[in-house]
């Protein structure tokens, strides 16, 4: 059975930084997606990065872009989200999701919240200005 296990959410002022770490139980699938979404309340869940682990390839949001930065350690197998210069709009529930097709690699971070198979629990990060 697949378990996604998040840490690392909190509170953190404008400016400042978190990582967040994804821990997935079950770690065997040579090609498939690891992704971050968030959600924050009233809001539509969003993609927010996403990584094929078949070659590494990194996706990102707009909003994101430049601030964020997704990685991953098989050895650990953990997949992180280095979150740099946030802001109060990043506040929001993050979820670390997994697909096992690998979707993401073709749809990119348009890859959609039905697209990943497993979910953790998330994480509440909160932004304050």
């Amino acid at each position: 059975q697949v378990r996604l296990v998040e840490s690392g959410g909190g509170s953190v002022q404008a400016g400042g930084a978190l990582r967040l770490s994804c821990g997935v139980s079950v770690y065997t699938y040579s090609r498939r997606c690891v992704g971050w979404f968030r959600q924050a309340p009233g809001k539509e869940r969003e993609g927010v990065a996403a990584i094929y682990i078949g070659d590494g390839s990194t996706y990102y949001a707009d909003s994101v872009k430049g601030r964020f930065t997704i990685s991953q350690d098989n050895a650990k197998n953990t997949v992180y989200l280095q979150m740099n210069s946030l802001k109060p709009e990043d506040t929001a529930m993050y979820y670390c999701a997994l697909d096992t097709l690998g979707r993401c690699k073709y749809e990119g971070i348009r890859s959609t919240r039905a697209d990943y198979n497993y979910w953790g629990q998330g994480s509440q990060v909160t932004v304050s200005s």
